[in-house]
């Protein structure tokens, strides 16, 4: 599974966004989103169904470090702390 296969896991099962959020958020297009999602629940399926290992491997990202004053990240724990 790639970052942004795991990202948007994330924030649309977890966060709850809606596919048009999440694809402002990841600054995608909801139809890129769509298409990453289904993929990514496709490959969570797999693994949970057939007892395989879930790799999140690959991609370009940059974690939020608290140092800026907003990164975007929607209020993680290290910019609720400041």
């Amino acid at each position: 599974m790639t970052v942004d296969e795991y990202e948007t896991l994330r924030l649309i099962d977890k966060e709850g966004f809606s596919q048009q959020e999440c694809g402002e958020y990841m600054r995608i297009a909801r139809t890129t989103v769509q298409q990453i999602y289904t993929s990514a629940r496709k490959k969570t399926a797999v693994a949970l169904v057939e007892s395989r290992p879930l790799k999140i491997e690959g991609g370009d990202y940059v974690l939020c470090d608290g140092s800026e004053e907003f990164c975007g990240c929607g209020g993680c724990s290290k910019h609720k702390r400041n």
